[in-house]
């Protein structure tokens, strides 16, 4: 990973900086299952700068964007980066304390707290990735005030406090205009550094496709990112929803021409059937008609 920050341009002063953070921190043997190895690499140094700047200096992070801008594929990278523990923690309408802290429960006949995935990421000194944070009710999210700010505690009742390790870092995500999301409360926002990610730029999205597949074509790769811009572009005018703009299902479907089938199939499965609208299932099939021509999986990919 710290290769790759290069290659992105990230300056050695701060990769030096890691390099002393990890070295300052290290993973527990027993926790090193969870660091993440990821699949996807996020391309754009300014987004890469900001974040590491701002989690050296010992800040949470809240990332705000609409979807498919890698919010979550950076929140892993940042992770792996660090080499630190991660813990995911999705957010839903019924979220409470519990869910978040820990439950009592019986052993060795006691009652003692099973700690839940933030006292874990806690102890371990971890990375805490708060999913789409804005689903959860302000009220539950009230129990995280004192984690998330300068007191980094956890103060349970009828338990001892728990103290944050030096280490832990929370990485929150949150996209408007999902259904059941809402505002979170200025008292919750002041906790992070808030980055606005930016949409992913043609150039950057050609560099994915071609580190996820090397083998596959320049022309073609390009003729991918070009058809994953105009779906934004029409999803933007309100044309068609959001549904076929789907980053995972457009690289799944590459995966899919690499394995067989036709390119027109694998984009069948991957994107337009995203759309459960006849009409608008039937804008997005007539769009990846015009743009990508239907070839046979050999000719898509360098032998």
């Amino acid at each position: 990973m710290l290769d790759f920050l290069r290659a992105e341009g990230i300056g050695e002063s701060v990769i030096s900086r890691i390099e002393d953070f990890r070295r300052m921190y290290p993973t527990p043997e027993e926790q090193r299952y969870r660091v993440p190895k990821p699949k996807f690499h996020y391309y754009g140094k300014e987004i890469w700068l900001k974040a590491l700047t701002a989690l050296l200096s010992g800040e949470n992070l809240l990332l705000v964007g609409p979807k498919a801008t890698g919010k979550n594929v950076l929140a892993e990278n940042l992770a792996a980066v660090f080499d630190r523990p991660a813990w995911d923690v999705s957010f839903y309408l019924n979220t409470d304390a519990a869910s978040l802290i820990g439950t009592d429960t019986f052993k060795n006949g006691e009652v003692t707290l099973r700690h839940g995935p933030i006292t874990q990421c806690a102890e371990y000194g971890g990375f805490g990735v708060l999913d789409e944070i804005n689903m959860a009710k302000n009220e539950s999210l009230a129990v995280l005030h004192a984690t998330l700010d300068f007191r980094r505690i956890i103060d349970v009742p009828g338990y001892e406090r728990i103290s944050l390790a030096p280490s832990t870092r929370f990485i929150a995500t949150m996209n408007y205009g999902y259904a059941g999301t809402r505002e979170i409360n200025e008292a919750l926002a002041s906790r992070f550094m808030v980055i606005n990610m930016p949409i992913i730029s043609k150039e950057s999205l050609i560099k994915l496709l071609k580190a996820q597949y090397p083998q596959l074509k320049d022309a073609f790769a390009e003729q991918l990112a070009g058809l994953f811009q105009e779906i934004r572009a029409k999803c933007e005018s309100a044309e068609i929803s959001t549904k076929a703009l789907d980053l995972r299902g457009l690289i799944a479907a590459v995966s899919l021409a690499k394995n067989g089938l036709s390119i027109s199939q694998a984009l069948e499965l991957g994107i337009i059937n995203k759309s459960f609208d006849d009409y608008e299932r039937q804008l997005v099939s007539d769009l990846i008609s015009a743009r990508v021509p239907e070839l046979p999986s050999e000719e898509l990919f360098e032998p």
